[in-house]
Protein backbone atom coordinates (compact mmCIF):
# COMPACT_ATOMS: atom_id res chain seq x y z
CA UNK A 1 0.00 0.00 0.00
CA UNK A 2 1.31 3.70 -0.95
CA UNK A 3 1.87 6.19 2.16
CA UNK A 4 -1.62 7.98 2.81
CA UNK A 5 -1.62 11.05 0.99
CA UNK A 6 -2.22 14.57 2.91
CA UNK A 7 -5.66 15.94 2.21
CA UNK A 8 -6.76 19.69 2.75
CA UNK A 9 -9.84 20.59 4.24
CA UNK A 10 -9.40 24.12 3.30
CA UNK A 11 -11.98 23.93 0.62
CA UNK A 12 -14.57 26.21 -0.24
CA UNK A 13 -19.01 25.52 -0.69
CA UNK A 14 -18.32 24.19 -4.18
CA UNK A 15 -15.54 22.22 -3.91
CA UNK A 16 -17.02 20.37 -1.47
CA UNK A 17 -17.68 17.10 -3.93
CA UNK A 18 -14.05 17.07 -4.46
CA UNK A 19 -12.88 16.67 -0.42
CA UNK A 20 -15.39 13.82 -0.27
CA UNK A 21 -14.65 12.08 -3.15
CA UNK A 22 -10.85 12.17 -1.92
CA UNK A 23 -11.60 11.51 2.26
CA UNK A 24 -13.86 8.77 1.36
CA UNK A 25 -11.65 6.90 -0.95
CA UNK A 26 -8.60 7.16 1.29
CA UNK A 27 -11.39 5.87 4.27
CA UNK A 28 -12.69 3.49 1.88
CA UNK A 29 -9.53 2.22 0.87
CA UNK A 30 -7.61 1.99 4.17
CA UNK A 31 -9.96 3.50 6.87
CA UNK A 32 -7.38 6.25 7.45
CA UNK A 33 -6.81 10.08 5.98
CA UNK A 34 -3.97 12.70 6.88
CA UNK A 35 -5.34 15.89 6.58
CA UNK A 36 -3.81 19.51 6.75
CA UNK A 37 -5.58 22.70 7.33
CA UNK A 38 -8.01 21.31 9.55
CA UNK A 39 -9.32 24.55 11.47
CA UNK A 40 -7.63 23.18 15.03
CA UNK A 41 -5.49 26.59 15.87
CA UNK A 42 -1.72 25.86 16.14
CA UNK A 43 -1.47 27.36 19.45
CA UNK A 44 -4.23 26.17 20.81
CA UNK A 45 -2.66 22.64 19.80
CA UNK A 46 1.00 23.58 21.87
CA UNK A 47 -1.02 24.81 25.21
CA UNK A 48 -3.10 21.73 25.06
CA UNK A 49 0.26 19.34 24.77
CA UNK A 50 1.91 21.49 27.61
CA UNK A 51 -0.63 20.86 29.71
CA UNK A 52 -0.69 17.13 29.02
CA UNK A 53 2.61 17.12 29.66
CA UNK A 54 2.58 18.95 33.13
CA UNK A 55 -0.33 16.60 34.41
CA UNK A 56 1.02 13.57 33.15
CA UNK A 57 4.93 14.82 35.23
CA UNK A 58 2.85 15.01 38.57
CA UNK A 59 3.90 12.38 41.32
CA UNK A 60 2.07 9.06 40.71
CA UNK A 61 -0.32 9.43 44.26
CA UNK A 62 -1.09 12.65 42.88
CA UNK A 63 -2.45 11.32 39.62
CA UNK A 64 -4.40 8.65 41.57
CA UNK A 65 -6.50 10.68 43.12
CA UNK A 66 -7.91 11.51 40.35
CA UNK A 67 -8.70 8.05 39.26
CA UNK A 68 -12.37 7.39 39.33
CA UNK A 69 -12.62 3.64 38.82
CA UNK A 70 -15.76 4.55 36.22
CA UNK A 71 -14.38 2.84 33.39
CA UNK A 72 -12.31 5.60 32.38
CA UNK A 73 -14.92 7.57 31.05
CA UNK A 74 -13.78 10.40 32.99
CA UNK A 75 -10.23 11.59 34.73
CA UNK A 76 -7.04 9.77 35.13
CA UNK A 77 -6.75 6.20 34.04
CA UNK A 78 -3.43 4.64 35.14
CA UNK A 79 -0.50 3.24 33.73
CA UNK A 80 -1.40 -0.39 32.63
CA UNK A 81 -4.80 -0.93 32.64
CA UNK A 82 -6.12 -0.67 29.47
CA UNK A 83 -5.83 -3.44 27.02
CA UNK A 84 -6.85 -4.63 23.60
CA UNK A 85 -9.78 -6.64 22.78
CA UNK A 86 -8.48 -10.41 22.96
CA UNK A 87 -4.99 -9.31 24.47
CA UNK A 88 -3.09 -10.92 26.88
CA UNK A 89 -1.37 -8.14 27.77
CA UNK A 90 -1.90 -4.66 29.09
CA UNK A 91 -0.86 -1.67 26.69
CA UNK A 92 2.34 0.50 28.11
CA UNK A 93 -0.10 4.00 28.43
CA UNK A 94 -2.03 6.15 30.92
CA UNK A 95 -3.95 8.32 29.82
CA UNK A 96 -7.23 11.44 30.95
CA UNK A 97 -10.22 11.73 29.65
CA UNK A 98 -12.32 14.33 28.98
CA UNK A 99 -16.01 14.35 28.06
CA UNK A 100 -18.64 16.47 26.66
CA UNK A 101 -20.16 19.63 29.36
CA UNK A 102 -23.86 19.13 29.58
CA UNK A 103 -26.30 21.88 30.76
CA UNK A 104 -28.24 21.22 34.25
CA UNK A 105 -31.25 18.65 33.72
CA UNK A 106 -30.10 17.31 30.37
CA UNK A 107 -31.61 13.92 29.40
CA UNK A 108 -28.45 12.40 28.98
CA UNK A 109 -26.13 12.89 31.91
CA UNK A 110 -27.32 9.77 33.07
CA UNK A 111 -24.97 8.29 30.79
CA UNK A 112 -22.49 11.20 30.61
CA UNK A 113 -20.77 11.35 34.15
CA UNK A 114 -19.65 15.02 34.48
CA UNK A 115 -16.46 16.26 34.25
CA UNK A 116 -13.24 15.93 36.76
CA UNK A 117 -10.13 18.40 36.60
CA UNK A 118 -6.79 18.41 37.93
CA UNK A 119 -6.18 21.81 40.41
CA UNK A 120 -2.93 21.04 39.69
CA UNK A 121 -2.46 22.30 36.61
CA UNK A 122 -3.22 25.97 35.70
CA UNK A 123 -5.27 26.61 32.43
CA UNK A 124 -6.21 22.55 32.46
CA UNK A 125 -9.99 23.24 32.43
CA UNK A 126 -9.96 26.06 29.84
CA UNK A 127 -7.51 24.59 27.72
CA UNK A 128 -9.29 21.09 27.24
CA UNK A 129 -12.33 22.30 26.83
CA UNK A 130 -11.52 24.77 24.24
CA UNK A 131 -9.39 21.65 22.18
CA UNK A 132 -12.73 19.51 22.54
CA UNK A 133 -14.63 22.27 20.42
CA UNK A 134 -12.43 22.69 18.24
CA UNK A 135 -12.21 18.80 17.63
CA UNK A 136 -16.15 18.67 17.46
CA UNK A 137 -16.36 21.38 14.88
CA UNK A 138 -13.44 19.69 12.88
CA UNK A 139 -15.46 16.11 13.11
CA UNK A 140 -18.43 17.58 11.83
CA UNK A 141 -17.09 18.87 8.73
CA UNK A 142 -15.21 15.48 8.32
CA UNK A 143 -18.91 13.80 8.41
CA UNK A 144 -20.51 16.62 5.80
CA UNK A 145 -17.80 15.30 3.45
CA UNK A 146 -18.40 11.67 4.42
CA UNK A 147 -22.12 11.49 3.98
CA UNK A 148 -21.91 13.67 0.42
CA UNK A 149 -19.48 10.44 -0.08
CA UNK A 150 -22.17 8.06 0.58
CA UNK A 151 -24.70 10.29 -1.35
CA UNK A 152 -26.46 10.98 1.49
CA UNK A 153 -27.76 14.30 2.54
CA UNK A 154 -24.89 16.36 3.53
CA UNK A 155 -26.31 17.25 7.10
CA UNK A 156 -27.10 13.51 7.57
CA UNK A 157 -24.87 12.83 10.79
CA UNK A 158 -25.45 16.24 11.84
CA UNK A 159 -27.99 15.12 14.73
CA UNK A 160 -26.69 11.82 15.28
CA UNK A 161 -23.44 13.19 16.65
CA UNK A 162 -25.51 16.23 18.45
CA UNK A 163 -24.50 16.03 21.95
CA UNK A 164 -22.69 12.90 21.67
CA UNK A 165 -20.89 11.29 24.38
CA UNK A 166 -17.34 12.15 22.66
CA UNK A 167 -14.57 11.39 24.49
CA UNK A 168 -10.85 13.93 23.87
CA UNK A 169 -8.36 11.72 25.37
CA UNK A 170 -4.53 13.34 27.04
CA UNK A 171 -2.39 10.13 26.37
CA UNK A 172 1.04 9.34 27.68
CA UNK A 173 3.44 6.61 26.61
CA UNK A 174 6.45 6.82 29.17
CA UNK A 175 9.74 5.37 27.75
CA UNK A 176 9.93 1.77 27.51
CA UNK A 177 11.94 -0.87 28.81
CA UNK A 178 14.08 -2.85 27.35
CA UNK A 179 12.98 -6.56 26.23
CA UNK A 180 9.23 -5.46 27.30
CA UNK A 181 6.61 -7.81 26.67
CA UNK A 182 4.00 -5.27 25.97
CA UNK A 183 3.77 -2.85 23.51
CA UNK A 184 2.32 0.51 23.67
CA UNK A 185 -0.77 -0.16 22.28
CA UNK A 186 -1.62 -3.91 21.08
CA UNK A 187 -3.82 -4.04 17.59
CA UNK A 188 -7.38 -2.91 17.80
CA UNK A 189 -9.95 -0.89 16.59
CA UNK A 190 -11.36 2.00 17.72
CA UNK A 191 -15.00 1.76 19.27
CA UNK A 192 -16.95 4.69 18.04
CA UNK A 193 -17.83 6.75 15.05
CA UNK A 194 -14.50 8.37 13.62
CA UNK A 195 -11.04 9.21 15.31
CA UNK A 196 -9.17 13.03 15.16
CA UNK A 197 -5.25 12.31 16.45
CA UNK A 198 -2.89 14.85 16.96
CA UNK A 199 0.30 14.77 17.85
CA UNK A 200 1.14 11.14 16.51
CA UNK A 201 4.98 12.56 14.88
CA UNK A 202 6.96 9.99 17.12
CA UNK A 203 7.19 7.41 15.15
CA UNK A 204 5.40 4.00 16.34
CA UNK A 205 1.55 4.46 14.95
CA UNK A 206 0.94 2.12 12.01
CA UNK A 207 -2.15 0.46 10.54
CA UNK A 208 -3.32 -3.55 8.96
CA UNK A 209 -3.62 -3.06 5.66
CA UNK A 210 -5.84 -5.21 3.47
CA UNK A 211 -2.98 -8.08 2.30
CA UNK A 212 -1.94 -8.08 6.03
CA UNK A 213 1.06 -5.82 6.74
CA UNK A 214 1.84 -3.05 8.85
CA UNK A 215 2.52 0.59 7.58
CA UNK A 216 3.83 3.32 9.40
CA UNK A 217 1.53 6.02 9.70
CA UNK A 218 3.66 9.54 9.07
CA UNK A 219 1.99 12.49 9.92
CA UNK A 220 3.58 15.99 10.01
CA UNK A 221 3.66 18.44 12.92
CA UNK A 222 0.17 19.57 13.00
CA UNK A 223 -0.98 17.32 11.05
CA UNK A 224 -4.64 15.67 12.00
CA UNK A 225 -4.82 11.51 11.74
CA UNK A 226 -8.04 10.35 11.06
CA UNK A 227 -9.81 6.76 11.21
CA UNK A 228 -13.04 5.23 10.62
CA UNK A 229 -14.64 3.47 14.00
CA UNK A 230 -16.40 0.28 14.42
CA UNK A 231 -19.71 2.49 15.10
CA UNK A 232 -19.40 4.09 11.66
CA UNK A 233 -18.18 0.78 10.10
CA UNK A 234 -21.00 -0.88 11.38
CA UNK A 235 -23.21 1.63 9.91
CA UNK A 236 -21.82 1.87 6.49
CA UNK A 237 -21.98 -2.24 6.14
CA UNK A 238 -17.88 -2.05 6.02
CA UNK A 239 -17.78 0.39 2.84
CA UNK A 240 -15.90 2.58 5.44
CA UNK A 241 -13.47 0.14 7.36
CA UNK A 242 -12.30 0.02 10.94
CA UNK A 243 -9.08 -0.60 10.36
CA UNK A 244 -6.60 -2.35 13.16
CA UNK A 245 -3.57 -0.19 14.00
CA UNK A 246 -0.89 -0.11 16.97
CA UNK A 247 1.53 1.68 18.29
CA UNK A 248 4.94 -0.10 18.53
CA UNK A 249 7.50 0.25 20.77
CA UNK A 250 10.25 2.74 20.11
CA UNK A 251 13.30 1.28 18.42
CA UNK A 252 16.80 1.19 20.40
CA UNK A 253 17.39 4.67 20.29
CA UNK A 254 14.26 6.21 20.71
CA UNK A 255 13.40 3.92 24.08
CA UNK A 256 14.27 6.79 26.43
CA UNK A 257 11.70 9.06 24.59
CA UNK A 258 8.19 9.07 25.87
CA UNK A 259 5.26 10.04 23.39
CA UNK A 260 2.32 11.93 23.74
CA UNK A 261 -0.68 12.70 21.67
CA UNK A 262 -4.46 13.59 22.14
CA UNK A 263 -6.69 11.45 20.36
CA UNK A 264 -10.43 12.94 20.31
CA UNK A 265 -12.90 9.85 20.16
CA UNK A 266 -16.05 11.65 17.90
CA UNK A 267 -19.24 9.33 19.39
CA UNK A 268 -22.75 9.14 18.21
CA UNK A 269 -25.56 10.52 20.58
CA UNK A 270 -26.34 7.48 23.29
CA UNK A 271 -29.66 6.99 22.32
CA UNK A 272 -28.75 7.01 18.39
CA UNK A 273 -29.69 3.17 16.63
CA UNK A 274 -26.93 2.17 14.59
CA UNK A 275 -28.79 0.32 11.75
CA UNK A 276 -27.45 -0.52 8.51
CA UNK A 277 -27.98 2.08 5.91
CA UNK A 278 -30.12 1.79 2.84
CA UNK A 279 -27.57 2.86 0.61
CA UNK A 280 -25.09 0.87 2.02
CA UNK A 281 -26.65 -2.29 1.00
CA UNK A 282 -25.14 -3.46 -2.50
CA UNK A 283 -26.96 -6.14 -3.89
CA UNK A 284 -29.11 -6.38 -0.88
CA UNK A 285 -26.57 -7.45 1.45
CA UNK A 286 -26.63 -6.31 5.29
CA UNK A 287 -23.31 -7.94 7.39
CA UNK A 288 -24.82 -6.02 10.71
CA UNK A 289 -28.82 -7.11 10.80
CA UNK A 290 -29.56 -5.96 14.56
CA UNK A 291 -29.41 -2.87 15.23
CA UNK A 292 -27.83 -1.81 17.99
CA UNK A 293 -28.82 1.76 20.25
CA UNK A 294 -24.69 3.55 20.57
CA UNK A 295 -24.52 3.51 24.10
CA UNK A 296 -25.41 -0.39 24.65
CA UNK A 297 -22.88 -1.11 21.82
CA UNK A 298 -20.21 1.37 24.31
CA UNK A 299 -20.54 -0.35 27.06
CA UNK A 300 -20.26 -3.75 24.89
CA UNK A 301 -16.68 -2.96 23.79
CA UNK A 302 -15.37 -1.15 27.22
CA UNK A 303 -16.07 -4.35 28.97
CA UNK A 304 -13.92 -6.64 26.10
CA UNK A 305 -10.92 -3.73 26.76
CA UNK A 306 -11.00 -3.57 30.32
CA UNK A 307 -12.05 -0.61 31.23
CA UNK A 308 -15.71 -1.68 32.80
Amino acid sequence: MAELSSISLDLDQNNLPILAQKLGQSFHNTGFALIDHHGIDADLIERAEGISRQFFALPEEVKRRYHQHNGGARGYTPFGMEKAKDADKVDLKEFWHIGRELPAGHAFQRLMPANIWPKEVDEFRAICLELFAAFDRCGLRILRAIALFLNMDIDYFTDTVRDGNSILRLLHYPPVPANSPSVRAAAHEDINCITLLLGAQEAGLELLDRHGDWQAIKPTVGQLVVNIGDMLQRLTNDILPSTTHRVVNPTPERASHARYSMPYFLHFRPDFMIETLENCKAGGINHYPDPIRAHDYLLQRLKEINLI
